[in-house]
């Protein structure tokens, strides 16, 4: 056994768990990866999304990420980047506060217990972090920031009080999103929710919709041009959903009272044969006649309990609405229309009303057919179509019919014509409408950060409705201390139980008391990748000099179920920050790229418990039918819980506790090595499509990496094993070749993210070298543009060829495009046409040689016949023609 050059022991074999500690420790001793703000050099930024720190700690599923973003930083390290590569941990939530209430422990404390098994399996994967930036959003010293941003979108009317329908979970004890409600349950828990008014906080991200929309698709002014997947771009639009058309307004007969449709169809209205109101529309109540009072009453209160999701996604042809009896009046031809009230129509988009058109809309058809309500077109038929039985929806170019004045137009003319008809009559106007609605920025919980916010108590103690800001010199608010994570038994939040910490005095000595709403989690993940280019001040979030040199992220890399909110909310928040002043660029990520998820086998038996993997076995000549406790069907399987005749049923599905088919990265470590985990997740398949985890899938890629180390280091005689081998002078051509075509993938594959692709290359060369080395630098040029995928023992490569630093600054090596040149070609021989065989040539051979090796090769075929003519194409082939 020989020594490192500290003086450490190496082992004979390729042993990670000897080499990968040890270069752990060398980069935490040395702050290999210490991001540094050098001008003289170009800088790049590269961020995997910000984990949040669940209790079951990382599966193998999530490294997949944080390796890719872990192959470009240290690649543009060795290119002569200033690279920032960080992490940190995404840590108040629900998730840690239910927790504490099971476990009767503080959520502080379950969070950074959890945040330090994940630090353990990070560290243990060698990513190239400079952890002295890391932010935990759950720890004062940031949220103390998160809370100045707050106030500066105070300051901007961006933030506001109000009051507002929302999903309320009386087991949790705070207010849910749409997205976690489906069949009024909490879909985390089951818990059962109810619709609610409350005060909540709200941001007006709506003031920046169409800039968040624009800026998806055009360069900005600042250089900046979004690199991010067409997907993810359509999911942001949709989300935002620009539309263009008019507000309506709608008379109520009988009454002065009226409300305001939105319509991007406008020529349509001389077909809008009745309305529809929200069933949370404040004109409900006010104009339902008597006789309709009480079925529009329990219609109201069934329908304001379902999810807006639910209401969205229901049955089409099967839609639910009472006629409240009111009427209001068409403005286009006088009519009177009914006014239903249904719980399609959305109180949250557009105006909560609706005119409709069932004659050119299949939703509003439906409705008509099940309410017996007129079907009126205001286009030209195909022939044959009967309107009565099925909407027709009309396209560019059609002419309008049963309209009055604006009859034989086309649709687009009459579009324009009816509004700027509408506008002269003071009957409508035109409108740019936003899907988009503003945020709602409260949670009723305990684990999130405080507002930064004071209500003003008049001398009796009752809050006066005035809100003065906590000054930012007396940031941060920090979280108290309860004894209970629920809300009071008068339904405040559980802050309202801090009483020491809730009441306080204004900056003007008036009597005050503390907001006791907290921020979502969402707050935390809108701003860190900006705290990581200056994670140690203490007087600003981020300093000028360092934002401005680090810029916008160059690189960021995270899953695909974050396409929407979050990356919208960050787009936000950055935007405000520029606008501002304290930000240089309009856009937080420059490139964005999502990697597949990575699913794992499970095992279900009949009773629908499911089996972990390691208590399964295959016996393929033995297969036998089960029923599956997920569709109830019967299914064949030749899977049973090892060493008994229980069969289960194989599927593939997320990781997680449900399926009970985690893996945790470090079992797979002390199996292989933390480099045999990182080359396969990057070899299992392109970074953006969804793998299948297999465990035996790691022994190929040890087997590639003990016949690497095999390749430097002599394992067999027994007076030079663990010493490198003898190198040549020269590299032999075959071998260069497959070097530098393996320099070329992986420079290549790492710039485009194919990052599978130069793994492939790399096993080659090892193949092509068949056990003996190459030149001594060509053997350092493999072990560089291997040290982004197995960095660990690229490094005890490189210390083992007597380099006494590490090559994480090295140059990365370039191609020589002369060494691909290959040294013979095929040249097919054709005689009439016909293919008769191939040939070897040396590349470049002159027309002469060529011609010679053809003839000789079809020698037979030529015999006693007379070459009337000889086509010779450059490296491809040769055809005689014969007479």
């Amino acid at each position: 056994m020989s020594s490192d050059t500290n003086g450490a022991p190496r082992s004979h074999a390729y042993d990670p768990a000897t080499i990968e500690p040890r270069w752990q420790a060398y980069w935490a001793e040395h702050e290999t990866f210490k991001a540094v703000e050098d001008p003289s050099r170009e800088k790049f930024y590269a961020l995997g999304m910000f984990p949040y720190p669940s209790g079951s700690g990382l599966h193998v599923g999530h490294p997949e990420s944080y390796t890719a973003v872990d192959l470009v930083a240290r690649y543009k390290r060795m290119k002569g980047f200033s690279v920032l590569n960080p992490m940190g941990f995404d840590s108040f939530g629900l998730p840690a506060e239910r927790a504490a209430q099971r476990d009767g422990i503080h959520p502080a404390v379950i969070t950074d217990e959890r945040i330090e098994y994940f630090r353990t399996q990070l560290r243990r994967l060698g990513f190239a972090y400079d952890w002295s930036r890391e932010v935990v959003s759950s720890h004062a010293d940031y949220y103390r920031w998160t809370q100045y941003i707050f106030l500066k979108l105070y300051e901007k009317g961006l933030a506001y009080l109000d009051e507002v329908p929302v999903w309320w979970c009386e087991a949790q004890g705070t207010v849910l999103s749409n997205e976690e409600v489906v069949d009024n349950r909490y879909v985390e828990t089951g818990d059962p929710v109810v619709r609610r008014n409350m005060k909540q906080w709200m941001l007006r991200i709506t003031e920046y919709a169409q800039e968040l929309l624009d800026d998806l698709d055009q360069p900005l002014p600042d250089g900046q041009e979004l690199d991010w997947p067409e997907g993810v771009l359509e999911m942001q639009r949709q989300w935002i959903g620009r539309s263009e058309g008019a507000e309506v307004t709608f008379v109520i007969d009988g009454t002065d009272e009226d409300f305001v449709v939105y319509t991007t169809r406008p020529d349509t209205l001389f077909g809008a044969t009745y309305c529809v109101l929200a069933p949370e529309h404040p004109l409900v109540a006010r104009i339902t006649t008597d006789a309709q009072r009480a079925e529009v009453e329990a219609y109201v209160e069934k329908a304001i309990s379902r999810s807006e999701l639910d209401r969205q996604m229901g049955d089409a042809k099967d839609k639910t609405g009472v006629d409240t009896g009111a009427r209001a009046t068409n403005p286009v031809n006088g009519e009177a229309v009914p006014i239903w009230v249904a719980d399609y129509v959305l109180s949250s988009y557009g105006t909560g009303a609706i005119m409709a058109v069932p004659a050119h809309d299949e939703r509003d058809h439906a409705f008509a057919r099940k309410f017996d309500l007129p079907i009126v077109p205001t286009y030209t038929l195909p022939d044959g179509h009967d309107i009565q039985a099925e909407a027709y929806v009309a396209s560019a170019g059609e002419t309008v019919i049963n309209s009055g004045e604006f009859d034989g137009m086309a649709l687009e003319d009459c579009k324009a014509a009816l509004i700027d008809w509408l506008e002269a009559e003071g009957k409508g106007e035109r409108k740019v409408n936003f899907k988009l609605r503003d945020w709602l920025f409260s949670r009723q919980r305990y684990w999130g950060e405080p507002f930064p916010i004071l209500h003003i108590l008049d001398d009796e103690g009752n809050p006066t409705g005035e809100i003065v800001p906590v000054p930012v010199e007396d940031l941060p608010v920090e979280l108290p201390h309860v004894d209970e994570y629920k809300p009071t038994a008068t339904g405040e939040p559980p802050l309202a139980r801090a009483t020491d910490w809730l009441y306080t005095t204004a900056p003007d000595g008036r009597p005050a008391m503390r907001e006791t709403n907290t921020m979502p989690q969402w707050a935390g993940s809108c701003w860190y990748y900006l705290r990581y280019t200056d994670a140690d001040n203490t007087e600003l979030p981020f300093s000028q000099e360092n934002v401005r040199y680090w810029g916008d992220v160059d690189l960021y890399i995270g899953g695909v179920e974050h396409a929407v909110l979050h990356l919208l909310y960050a787009r936000f928040w950055h935007k405000v920050l520029f606008d501002i002043g304290l930000v240089p660029t309009r856009e937080p990520f420059t490139r964005l790229a999502n990697q597949g998820m990575i699913l794992a086998n499970s095992y279900r038996r009949t009773t629908g418990k499911y089996v972990h993997p390691d208590d399964v076995e295959q016996r393929p000549g033995q297969t036998v039918t089960m029923t599956s406790a997920h569709t109830q069907e019967e299914v064949r399987t030749d899977w049973f819980v090892t060493g008994t005749d229980t069969p289960v049923e194989q599927k593939s599905g997320k990781m997680g506790k449900s399926l009970n088919n985690s893996v945790d990265p470090l079992e797979i470590i002390e199996r292989f090595g933390a480099d045999t985990l990182r080359l396969y997740e990057m070899f299992m398949g392109p970074l953006d499509q969804t793998k299948v985890w297999n465990t035996s899938g790691c022994e190929g890629i040890h087997r590639f990496l003990s016949r690497t180390w095999r390749l430097f280091v002599d394992t067999s005689d027994a007076e030079t094993a663990g010493q490198l081998r003898p190198m040549p002078e020269e590299t032999p051509r075959e071998a260069r070749k497959a070097l530098h075509t393996a320099i070329k993938e992986a420079t290549t594959g790492i710039e485009e993210l194919k990052v599978n692709t130069p793994i492939a290359k790399m096993m080659e060369l090892v193949n092509t070298c068949s056990g003996k080395p190459m030149a001594k630098a060509d053997m350092e040029a493999f072990a560089l543009i291997l040290s982004p995928y197995a960095p660990h023992l690229a490094e005890e490569l490189w210390s083992l060829m007597g380099h006494d630093e590490s090559l994480a600054n090295e140059p990365w090596p370039e191609w020589d495009e002369s060494a691909l040149v290959e040294d013979t070609i095929t040249i097919a021989v054709q005689v009439q046409g016909k293919l008769r065989g191939t040939v070897e040539v040396p590349n470049g051979a002159d027309k002469d040689t060529v011609l010679a090796a053809a003839r000789a090769e079809v020698a037979a075929q030529l015999d006693g016949k007379v070459i009337r003519k000889e086509i010779v194409v450059p490296g491809r082939l040769v055809n005689f023609v014969v007479g």
